[in-house]
């Protein structure tokens, strides 16, 4: 089966030639392949197109997408009409556990779950859905008790959304206001007190940080007395601390009400699900959601990219992980040396450093809870602010992406990094910054316009694309999906290595740090209170030391050296802490 889709968004038949229609051998002899319709844009005929591929590479706009489906594939559960993206199967809810959907950005996983909700009906491909056709068609199913109550409007939703920083321009008011409205099950209070919410109950929605608002939008989604409850990324702007604290938040839910969950760091993901679905496919063309599988399979067969059950391969190399990092510190000269400082905000905040050097062509992890110091930390080495005490002399250039984005360029991508690097053209621009970074197809669109996906990708080749000595990356993962953080990763350490350049990563996925870093500033201290930054460190010590704080053990998974949380107080947790391994266990032993 072949499926044809078209970007209405990309397709500008008024800019171009028709190149599509005029080149197309099928048009050539006659047919009506393709048509241009009422709103002048390309309509392509699945039928009589023979997947040459000769209009997507005419297309001056590449906003076409000849696809061959797998043969299993034949009705999609729900299609945006002709030319639009297709989705085949569905998620299936089950009361008393935690479901998983594993999978990149833009490939249905929101479509699916309006269709759970009830908003969408599934038309399998038609002009519109029938609800008594979906009955007949699940019928016998699992999913078949499940629609036979969304019919009968006994199932309730409540939603955690994606993209948490709409949330001030949907809501004009103080935290306690949103929270007072969905407050149906009266756990508020408890709510409130275990997300670390009651300091900041009377500010404005307005005045809240990222993290803030995505603890927020947890409590009011958890709050709500529903039948199905549906998280959309809960990690973004989070601390490990404060993703473990949510993950055993969302399984208590779960106990008596069914849970799904969108996640893309596979450590909560692992923690937190009890099965997962893998979603596969073509961003913006096509997806597939897979039966559930267990969480640990499900997961391993996304790394290694090849689904046995539907003998379908979904990328063409493994997302692979090391036990230990690729060059010891001996390996690489020192690049520049800071000595001890000490910053301190009136009668609140105080962070104190030990002094430590940077090395060249490395890139260096840090790591440790919100609120401790970190960016203050990294804003203090780029000179953005002084430090109270000892004097950090570093006469380099410094390249800074922010943790927060703000989209406040109205221009097209390419024009805004043009402005950015005058290697934008050059072919090893486009092969080791724009290519690992997918950027090509988000060179038309306007910065101000971009999701906070594409948005942050963007950001990171905005950094790596300036002239500097050292490059300081604040949460680069944050709203990508696994691939695309496999891929940023990637970029980051190729970049390092073969400019010869430092790179220094704040983030709070275990999973990026491990695949990143190859040594760690690990900080510790009490959120808002004070922080202490540590000399840089082995990732072996580093890492000990951090999750010791947390009090949490991480083993290697024997198929893909993939870390895994140990279950607390289980054999192995208590074998490793006796032992002081808390990350990097020798799984031979």
């Amino acid at each position: 089966m072949r499926i044809a889709i078209l970007n209405k968004d990309r397709c500008q038949p008024r800019r171009c030639s028709h190149e599509c229609e005029k080149y197309c051998p099928r048009v050539r002899t006659g047919d009506e392949t393709i048509v241009f319709g009422d709103d002048g844009k390309a309509v392509i005929s699945e039928e009589l197109c023979v997947g040459c591929g000769i209009c997507i590479n005419k297309c001056p706009f590449d906003a076409i997408m000849i696809i061959g489906l797998p043969e299993a594939l034949t009705e999609p559960t729900y299609r945006y009409g002709t030319n639009g993206f297709a989705l085949f199967g569905l998620p299936i809810p089950q009361v008393g556990k935690v479901t998983g959907i594993l999978g990149p950005n833009g490939i249905g996983k929101s479509t699916a779950i309006q269709i759970l909700s009830g908003t969408l009906v599934p038309n399998f491909g038609e002009e519109k859905g029938d609800w008594d056709r979906v009955l007949e068609y699940y019928a016998g199913s699992a999913l078949y008790d499940y629609f036979r109550d969304v019919v009968d409007g006994k199932v309730t939703v409540s939603q955690k959304p994606q993209y948490i920083d709409m949330i001030p321009k949907a809501f004009k008011g103080k935290t306690s206001d949103l929270l007072e409205k969905t407050n149906d099950r009266g756990v508020l209070d408890e709510l409130v007190e275990r997300l670390d919410l009651t300091h900041i109950i009377d500010r404005n929605i307005s005045e809240l940080s990222g993290g803030e608002l995505q603890r927020v939008a947890l409590a009011a989604c958890m709050a709500k007395d529903a039948d199905f409850y549906f998280f959309d990324e809960i990690s973004p702007y989070l601390d490990i601390y404060q993703r473990i604290n949510s993950a055993q938040l969302i399984q208590e839910i779960a106990k008596e009400n069914a849970v799904l969950v969108v996640e893309h760091d596979l450590a909560i993901l692992d923690m937190l699900a009890d099965t997962v679905h893998v979603a596969y496919g073509q961003p913006g063309g096509y997806g597939v959601m897979t039966h559930p599988k267990g969480v640990r399979i499900g997961i391993n067969q996304y790394l290694k990219g090849y689904l046995p059950e539907e003998n379908v391969r979904i990328r063409p190399e493994a997302i692979k992980f090391e036990t230990h990092p690729p060059r010891t510190a001996t390996d690489i000269a020192d690049f520049v040396e800071y000595g001890g400082f000490s910053k301190k905000y009136g009668d609140g905040f105080s962070l104190s450093t030990t002094g430590g050097s940077l090395k060249e062509g490395e890139v260096l992890g840090i790591v440790g809870p919100n609120g401790i110091g970190k960016s203050t930390f990294l804003k203090i080495l780029a000179g953005e602010i002084k430090a109270d005490e000892g004097e950090i002399d570093i006469d380099i250039k410094i390249a800074y992406k922010p943790q927060y984005l703000k989209a406040d360029i109205p221009m097209r991508v390419q024009d805004y990094l043009r402005g950015v690097t005058r290697r934008f053209d050059t072919s090893y621009y486009q092969a080791e910054i724009a290519k690992p970074l997918q950027l090509e197809m988000l060179y038309e669109k306007i910065v101000t316009e971009l999701s906070g996906g594409e948005l942050q990708r963007v950001a990171i080749a905005a950094c790596l694309s300036q002239e500097a000595d050292l490059y300081i990356l604040d949460e680069p993962s944050a709203h990508l999906d696994v691939e695309q953080r496999s891929l940023a990763t990637k970029a980051i350490k190729r970049f390092a290595e073969n400019s010869k350049k430092t790179a220094m990563v704040v983030d709070h996925d275990i999973y990026m740090i491990d695949m990143l870093s190859e040594r760690l500033i690990v900080f510790e201290g009490e959120p808002a209170i004070y922080g202490e930054a540590h000399e840089p460190m082995g990732m072996q010590d580093g890492m000990n030391k951090f999750l010791a704080n947390l009090a949490i053990t991480f083993r290697r998974d024997e198929e893909t050296i993939r870390p895994r949380v140990n279950k607390v107080g289980s054999r192995l947790d208590r074998e490793q802490k006796a032992k002081g391994e808390y990350y990097y266990y020798n799984i031979d032993e």
